[in-house]
This record gives structure tokens, sequence and C-alpha cells, in this order.
């Protein structure tokens, strides 16, 4: 079910509905919210890259850069984390990265 909702969360990036991607990925982790687990907090992490992606749309760069700053947070958990989905969490987050990465040379052209 979880590789489904990232894949379904990477075409929504891709297609720049930042805000259904956030919704799509929302739908593991609010459940699950209050739990005190890495997996949660990496999927927190990876709602705050969708959402700084739709505050990025709508020109609110500086908002998009904290909330960037909280992915990045939540990000390390890669690391720490023991999940049977953990190759698809780290290809996740390569793709958000490279993702960003153009979002930011974009800004530097304008």
């Amino acid at each position: 079910m979880i590789n489904k909702k990232i894949q379904d969360f990477i075409n929504c990036i891709e297609h720049s509905h930042f805000y259904e991607a956030h919704e799509i990925l929302e739908e593991i982790w609010f459940p699950r919210r209050f739990e005190n687990c890495i997996e949660v907090q990496l999927l927190k992490g990876f709602i705050n890259a969708a959402v700084s992606f739709e505050l990025m749309k709508r020109g609110r760069v500086t908002q998009s850069k904290k909330v960037w700053a909280t992915y990045l947070k939540y990000r390390q958990n890669l690391y720490k984390i023991s999940s049977q989905y953990k190759n698809s969490y780290f290809q996740l987050a390569r793709y958000l990265e490279t993702k960003r990465h153009y979002f930011d040379t974009q800004l530097l052209y304008k």
C-alpha cells in the first residue's frame, strides 16, 4: 500500500499537483501522527516537501524555504529507519531533492 501511495505522490508532484500530493501521504501519516516513530516522522517530512513546493508555486518563497528546512530535519531519519520501504523512501527523497534543485535554479533565472 505504501509503495502505491508513494507512486501516486510522485505522479502528483510531477504534474505540479502539490496539494494533492500532500493529501496522499497524509492518508498514511494522519492516523499514526501521535506515534513516536521515525517512519511517521519521515512521512511528515515528505508531506512538508510537497507543502514547500505548493508554497513555491504560489510565490511564497520565504515560507517555502522554512517548510523545506522541516523536510530536511525529518529527512535525517532515512539513515536510522528500519522499514521494508526504506529503498522507496530513499528514492523518493532523491526525487524530491532533484525537483527542489530544479525549482531553485528556476528562481535564479527569473
